[in-house]
């Protein structure tokens, strides 16, 4: 979260598959109703074939992965003298084109080698090696005029190689062995060569299938439950992401491991993939000179199917395990939601006729997202996982046209996701919005006709003049009552005295409102030349703020600390700030936010557009920022072409625009016409489109017929009674012995569900119907199917989509509809 500077000591090697923990922080971040905080480093998988989305160990034991950047950090605060005698150990010998040797050894090594952070003095160029003994300096010749940089860049490479030399040492796997050889050997190459790191050979590229499995997971929620409600359809998207980050932080079983219970076949095809996993998705979370890939990413439906089984009951097992450890509403979810979802997606890993795996498939979004994007003017769909939600879109924000669409990016397909918090896959899709093209000259006359909001037709609700948090602070700013400024110290170039006294306040202000946070630790932060705040300065002193440090080179700001001071809150500064902070970074071409949130703060940075759902890959931030414990990873994604503090404004005149187009249309519609005198004269009807006015208020036919009624057969009506009443009772014990019948075999038990007949006025039961049947109470069919059908509609009334009697009543209807169809008791369709 501040510098990338650590104090810790760091750890010569790692060992893999060893379950991580979290570095832990003791202070947290509380901002004046939005606040930045710490939170921890997501760990490492598990050893074994097992789960491990959740966080690792607790009580301050350091990650894997952070033990290795600390070490890398370390490295890079050396001496230039000490880097390259570091590099000469692993550079061949350039003295003689004959010489052999491949790596400078000290004659005299310490007998006590040294912490990694307490280095010894550098060994001076002319000290020879000890098995060619040309001089240190023959070793490095080749580096005299590489810059810091590239130094560095070669010492991370380094610190990976000795990694993976450990990881060779201490696995016991044969096919996990030979590959961390393979990569061992193939970075070592890259050090001697200076070259960058690649893995080559016959494994091929990614992505190695397509589409990839967060492509079919995506697909799946469309396909699958589209027609939920908004809260149903989040939840089913959360499961999603939930399935996609714990598949992301999951160790494969090696292939060892899977010969008793597979072919040969099978066993070589899924060494092939956990060969792929191991280079490109497990190994680079370590060795972060390789590039790193998102299982979900780069593997789709045949990896799936090879782990889909075992996955699915780890999972399950590893969340029952810990159903004690889960919030109450998170143990309600993976519980009882999870196996079912798990469920379904197992139907279309393995159905050979499931759209959701066809590469050119399109799903069509549920129609709450079309609604929502309607209500903004313009939107962009995420079809990832991380991100089932609208975000700002590239509308033109003052077009001369209503008509829009809905536009998903689609990267390049190589571009990296980190896991479920990071980016996945974005499907392809254009959605269009039907309306009316009004034209540049119509909205023009609209425009020029808009006065005052509040005398146009439609609810106030939806367009209140004091709707916008950052009014009353915009309105403030102009009338020069605040106003905002970038500050930072410097060290090379003389800071004024107002700037000073600026950040001396700026950093009174955080220290208040962030009482957790150790006082030296923010006027570190806020004094750091690498640091600026946006001030916001009323009557001469700073009364907020937001500190943060800009990465120019990788394209995003990590925000450090937002505060207002308590007696300046709940006034909009707090949302005007941020928005001059945007424009800020708009300007200066970085286009991302990243800040670590605590609990009091999360609130606050999602009303201002972050999200968990971070957009840049992971190897973007990983080692700029720290980790936390105690707090989320949030981010926010800027587009260039909104200018935001004056977003909601620009908002407001569409809405009025759109307030008046209702208006001006509704007064077209408004016509009366004369009654109806036909009926005097003996007509007795007459076609509905022939009405005066009624295709103008936009009435259309109804499919079917001028009518769109229904004819009806009357053939079982005048059937004997008899035979009806054997039919009857023939389909009614279908019905009862039915498998998804059970929840319907007897009336509902008001001591088991109090408040049923709250809501049910009109119960009914197959043993009701049982009873009236044999009362001979049917006497036509069209009685008894409304009776049954009674039944599965109080059932979908009273229960959720998602529970089994809901499930049970659209089977149960359907095999009856399907039996009535069948015996001639339905009413024919037209």
């Amino acid at each position: 979260m501040a510098s990338r500077d650590s104090n810790n000591p760091g750890v010569s090697g790692v060992s893999t598959g060893t379950a991580s923990g979290h570095h832990q922080q003791s202070a947290s971040m509380t901002a004046a109703g939005a606040s930045t905080g710490a939170a921890g480093v997501a760990s490492m998988p598990a050893s074994g074939s097992q789960a491990a989305g959740a966080a690792g160990e607790t009580g301050g034991r350091v990650s894997n992965v952070q033990r290795i950047q600390q070490k890398k950090a370390q490295v890079r605060a050396w001496p230039r003298d000490k880097k390259l005698e570091k590099l000469s150990m692993f550079s061949s010998c350039r003295a003689d084109e004959n010489c052999k040797c491949n790596g400078w050894k000290n004659p005299s090594p310490p007998t006590h080698p040294a912490r990694p952070d307490t280095p010894q003095p550098a060994a001076p160029p002319s000290q020879p090696c000890q098995s060619c003994t040309h001089t240190l300096g023959d070793h490095v010749s080749h580096l005299d005029s590489a810059t810091e940089d590239d130094l560095d860049k070669l010492l991370s490479i380094v610190v990976d190689v000795e990694t993976l030399f450990i990881c060779v040492h201490r696995e016991e796997d044969h096919d996990t062995k030979q590959v961390y050889s393979y990569l061992f050997k193939r970075l070592r190459k890259c050090i001697v060569q200076v070259t960058p790191p690649t893995v080559e050979g016959l494994l091929g590229a990614p992505p190695f299938e397509r589409p990839s499995i967060v492509t079919g997971v995506t697909n799946f929620v469309f396909h699958k439950f589209n027609h939920l409600q908004q809260k149903d359809f989040l939840m089913m998207s959360d499961l999603a992401k939930t399935f996609l980050h714990c598949l992301n932080h999951w160790r494969l079983a090696t292939p060892s491991a899977r010969r008793a219970h597979t072919t040969p076949e099978e066993c070589s095809a899924y060494k092939v993939n956990y060969t792929r996993w191991l280079c490109f998705s497990y190994v680079p979370q370590l060795c972060d000179s390789l590039r790193h890939h998102e299982t979900t990413v780069i593997f789709g439906r045949t990896f799936m199917r090879a782990i889909f089984h075992t996955l699915r009951k780890q999972l399950l097992d590893k969340f029952r395990s810990e159903k004690d450890k889960l919030p109450a509403e998170k143990r309600l979810l993976l519980l009882n939601q999870f196996p079912r979802f798990l469920s379904m997606f197992e139907e279309e890993v393995y159905s050979n006729s499931s759209p959701i795996w066809d590469v050119d498939y399109r799903p069509q979004p549920p129609p709450h997202l079309h609604n929502q994007a309607a209500e903004r003017g313009s939107g962009m769909l995420r079809g990832d996982f991380d991100r089932l939600s609208l975000q700002a879109g590239e509308g033109q924000y003052a077009s001369g046209t209503l008509s829009s669409s809905l536009k998903r990016s689609r990267p390049d397909d190589r571009n990296e996701k980190g896991d479920l918090d990071d980016s996945t896959e974005i499907v392809s899709k254009r959605i269009k919005i039907e309306t009316e093209d009004l034209g540049e000259e119509t909205v023009a006359e609209v425009v020029a006709t808009i006065t005052d909001p509040r005398q146009m037709v439609g609810p106030e609700v939806l367009f209140s003049e004091n709707a916008a948090r950052d009014e009353a602070a915009k309105l403030e700013e102009r009338k020069g009552n605040i106003e905002f400024h970038i500050v930072g110290n410097s060290l090379t170039q003389k800071v004024s005295k107002q700037t000073m006294l600026w950040l001396i306040g700026l950093q009174n202000v955080f220290s208040h409102q962030l009482p957790r946070m150790p006082k030296d630790y923010i006027t570190r932060l806020v004094f750091d030349p690498k640091h600026r705040t946006l001030a916001l300065i009323k009557d001469n002193r700073p009364i907020g703020g937001i500190c943060f440090r800009m990465f120019a080179t990788q394209g995003f700001s990590e925000i450090v600390f937002c505060a207002v001071t308590s007696n300046e809150q709940v006034k909009g500064y707090g949302t005007h700030m941020m928005n001059h902070l945007k424009d800020y970074h708009v300007k200066k071409n970085t286009l991302h936010f990243l800040t670590f949130a605590d609990e009091f703060a999360i609130g606050y940075f999602k009303k201002q557009g972050f999200s968990k759902d971070i957009q840049l890959p992971r190897s973007v931030y990983q080692g700029y920022i720290k980790d936390y414990e105690g707090a989320t990873l949030m981010g926010c994604e800027l587009n260039p072409k909104i200018v935001y503090t004056e977003f909601t404004a620009v908002i407001r005149r569409q809405k009025e625009i759109i307030k008046k187009l209702i208006e001006r249309k509704q007064s077209e519609i408004r016509k009366v016409h004369p009654g109806l005198t036909c009926f005097k004269e003996g007509v007795r009807e007459i076609p509905i489109e022939s009405i005066p006015g009624i295709r103008d208020a936009g009435w259309k036919p109804p499919p079917g017929g001028p009518t769109g009624r229904q004819s009806r057969s009357p053939d079982h009506e005048h059937q004997d009674p008899d035979y009806v009443q054997g039919m009857l009772k023939t389909l009614l014990c279908n019905v009862k012995s039915h498998a998804a019948a059970w929840p319907f075999q007897v009336p509902v038990d008001p001591n088991e569900v109090p408040d049923y007949y709250d809501h049910i006025k009109y119960p009914m039961d197959l043993k009701t119907m049982t009873e009236r049947l044999k009362a001979r109470y049917y006497v036509k069919a069209r009685l008894f199917n409304a009776d049954m059908l009674r039944i599965f509609k109080n059932c979908r009334f009273y229960n959720h989509p998602d529970t089994e009697y809901y499930k049970c009543a659209n089977t149960l209807e359907k095999y009856y509809i399907g039996k009535m169809k069948e015996l001639g008791l339905l009413e024919r369709e037209k």
